[in-house]
This record gives C-alpha cells, structure tokens and sequence, in this order.
C-alpha cells in the first residue's frame, strides 16, 4: 500500500509540474529595435567617427515576426545625416554642349550635358527635348558605375535598334564614374566598344527586367526606348518636353531597400539570423578571426544577393547584413560577438 501512496504523490507532483510550466509565460519578442553598420568598421573606424551608415529598424511583434522594417543608407553633409534613399530633386541641360568621353584609366571626367543637384546616381536617369526637338539621355550604368550620354538630333534615325547605340559608336557617352567599386572596372574604352547599356556583362539585365525600361531588348527601336521615358513623337520629330529624372529598374536606392523591407515582412526575427548565407562554399575562408569579411588576401570580397531573390543585384548585401544583426542584437536575438562584419 506504501509503494501505491508513493507513486500516486510522484504522479500528481509530476501532473503538478507539468502544469506549472505550462502556464509559464511565453517569451514576449515584441519592440523596436534598431542596428548599424558603418563605413570603415572593419578598419578601426568607429562608429561616432562615421561619414556613411545603413541603419535597420525592425518592429517586432510578440511571437517575433517582423512585422515591419525600415533600411535606410545615410551620409554625413555638412553634419547631418542625409538619406541616399530621397529621389526628389531636379536636373538641368545644356543642349549646346557635346557629350565628352571620360579618360578611363587613370580617371578624369569628361564633358556632360547635364547638372544634376544632389540627386543620387544609382541608377538614375534624365531626358528632356528640346525646342528644336534635340534629345539629350543620360542613364547610369549599374555595372561599370558610368553615366552614358546619348544627345540625338531632331533628323535622328530614331527606327535604329538600341543595339546601335554601341559605347564604340560614339553614340553612347561615358562622360562621369558616378562611383567607385564598380561590378566591371574599366580601364579602356575599347574592351567595351562593341558593347551598348543593355548587355555590357551579365549584371546589365537588372536595367530592363523591370520598371520603366521594362521589355527593352536589343531590337527595341530607339523610339521605343524614348517613348518609355515619356518622349512623345509627331511624324518622326520628337517634341519638346520639359527635363525629368527617375531611376532604372527596381528604383536605385530606394527601391533596392524596399526590396529587403519586403523580404523582412512576416520573416520570424527568430529564425532569421542574416541576411547573408555565410555557410555557403564561395565564402569559406573569407571571414577572419574577428569576424570581418573580405578583409583576407585572395578571399570572395563581394556578397550580392541578386535581382531575382533580397535586392538589386547592384546591392553588396554584406553590410546590409551586419545592420539586420545589430538590431537583432539589440533586441536580444543575437550576440554581438555572433554579427559578421561586412564589406562596406
């Protein structure tokens, strides 16, 4: 009878136990939390000393599901923060200057028919015509990092395909390297000169996979390609029209950071440690002890996520990365000593 009392009193301390920890309380993941990651990090820089930053915000909800984000890139101006994200300005033409090709290596600008304020030059594009019906086009390679001008006299040929407007043409203008760190480096013009926009390497696709040069292809007419941006034709003369500017593909800055704010949405914070798949063989090798990556000799410098998964293929998602971790750490989810530090 001993032995029954006994395992009745174990049986209802273990129902006991059991019932106790089912009504502990889950743990509750809900905040706000906001990480950084910033230029020259990996080199000693910190981060008070800054001049560039990517800042995540997450906004978490209880069960840990993102259920909002906001990535933003900012540069320190005159002591103040300022967005690369911000679209809004205006550009000016001067139709009496000819396009001049900028001096590849070493570099030196040439001569552009544009002035284009503080706007950012990702992917950024401008147009406008004349009164006499000249058309003067810059677009932004996302590849080599060049501004190509294209200026078209009101006789114009506009039925040619764009696969005309070849760099070696010299209907294609590289006047300004809008930025360094470019996909393609080049250092003459020549490597490229039977290349056009559209299919100067691999990379070129994100131009016209979507957004306003959306279908474009090598048999696209130059008019077609015009009438995307707005140009209108009466007969074969272009008419005039006021200057604008938008941006290629998936919208440059902002939109490559809309494309990682969707990516985040209904993501569980707690599952998702990176924004980088670090086990991945082509970066073996490539973080060293301090957990800084592509700081080694001979190691993969570059972790891009392409168009068709996070963001625009013109996006080193490494630094986009250790921001993500950093509000992750802030909100308890990851360790300081856990974020890898990207290439900035």
């Amino acid at each position: 009878m001993k032995k029954i009392v006994m395992m009745v009193l174990a049986l209802v301390a273990l129902v006991g136990l059991v019932a106790c920890g089912s009504s502990e309380p889950k743990v509750d993941y809900s905040g706000v939390f906001t990480g950084y990651s910033w230029a020259g990090e990996a080199t000693g820089v910190q981060f008070e000393d800054a001049t560039q930053r990517i800042r995540t915000t997450l906004y978490i909800a209880k069960n840990g599901q993102i259920v909002d984000a906001n990535i933003d890139f900012e540069i320190l101006r005159n002591g103040v923060w300022v967005s690369r994200l911000i679209t809004e300005g205006a550009i000016t033409i001067n139709y009496e200057v000819d396009p001049v090709a900028a001096t590849a290596s070493p570099y030196a600008a040439g001569t552009s028919m544009f002035n284009k304020g503080a706007l950012e030059n990702m992917s950024l594009y401008g147009l406008g015509v004349s009164e006499n019906g000249t058309v003067a086009l810059f677009m932004v390679d996302p590849v080599t990092r060049y501004q190509f001008e294209y200026k078209f006299a009101s006789d114009f040929d506009f039925t040619q395909p764009v696969s005309a407007l070849t760099v070696g043409s010299g209907l294609a203008v590289p006047t300004i390297r809008t930025a360094g760190g470019a996909n393609l480096n080049v250092t003459n013009w020549e490597t490229i000169s039977t290349k056009h926009f559209f299919n100067i390497n691999v990379w070129s696709h994100v131009s016209t996979d979507v957004g306003v040069l959306a279908g474009v292809t090598n048999s696209t007419t130059i008019r077609q390609m015009l009438e995307k941006f707005g140009v209108t034709f009466v007969g074969n003369l272009p008419q005039p029209m006021a200057p604008t500017h938008g941006y290629l593909g998936i919208g440059g800055w902002s939109g490559n950071y809309e494309g990682i704010r969707q990516f985040l949405i209904n993501k569980n914070a707690t599952e998702l440690k990176t924004l980088v798949n670090w086990n991945d063989p082509k970066y073996q090798g490539s973080i060293n002890e301090n957990n800084q990556f592509g700081l080694i000799s001979g190691a993969t410098n570059t972790a891009q996520d392409s168009f068709d998964t996070i963001a625009g293929a013109t996006v080193r998602m490494s630094r986009e990365s250790t921001s993500y971790q950093r509000a992750l750490v802030a909100a308890g989810l990851l360790l300081e000593s856990q974020v890898i530090i990207g290439r900035f």
